[in-house]
């Protein structure tokens, strides 16, 4: 059974830091791309970053660009979202997702976690 299980939300003053993580099981690890996305109450679901588990690449959306770094530990099956410099508008849920290394489409997601930037 493929299972994506994020944890290390919480409540952060702006300015702060997080970090996610996003353990994985169920499936080759090394054959996925991990992605981080994230939906704020009354909007769009918004992709954040995500990772080739295979040869490390990855990408950044503008708004998180300089302040957020996605990393992958392989042997644990788990990828990292360190958030820094957080800002009240990177509030929402953030969830991660699985995808196939040759598949435009994440067909496997986790439950959520939840961040919360005071102001």
């Amino acid at each position: 059974e493929v299972q994506l299980v994020e944890s290390g939300g919480g409540l952060v003053q702006a300015g702060g830091s997080l970090r996610l993580s996003c353990a994985a099981s169920g499936f080759t690890f090394d054959d996925y791309a991990i992605g981080w996305f994230r939906q704020a109450p009354g909007k769009e679901r918004e992709g954040v970053s995500c990772i080739s588990s295979s040869d490390g690449s990855t990408y950044y959306a503008d708004s998180v660009k300089g302040r957020f770094t996605i990393s992958s530990d392989n042997a644990k099956n788990t990828v990292y979202l360190q958030m820094n410099s957080l800002k009240p508008e990177d509030a929402a849920v953030y969830y991660c997702a699985a995808r196939g290394s040759l598949t435009a489409t994440y067909n496997y997601w986790g439950q959520g976690t939840q961040v919360t930037v005071s102001s």
